[in-house]
């Protein structure tokens, strides 16, 4: 899920970069991207890896 997210954030972020568009400080193209890195890198470290509270191995 969390890698779903940061692909979006990258897309957007090309978007932004291709079309120069004029936006603000805090949603410009290279924060939309290091935040997609953000999220991507979590994702690989196996947070948003179906973890569950349960243990279903019995």
């Amino acid at each position: 899920m969390l890698a779903i997210i940061s692909a979006v954030l990258f897309f957007i972020a090309f978007i932004i970069s291709a079309a120069d568009i004029g936006t603000n400080d805090f949603f410009s193209a290279t924060n939309l991207m290091l935040l997609g890195l953000t999220l991507l890198a979590l994702h690989l470290a196996g947070l948003g890896a179906g973890w569950s509270p349960f243990d279903r191995r019995r």
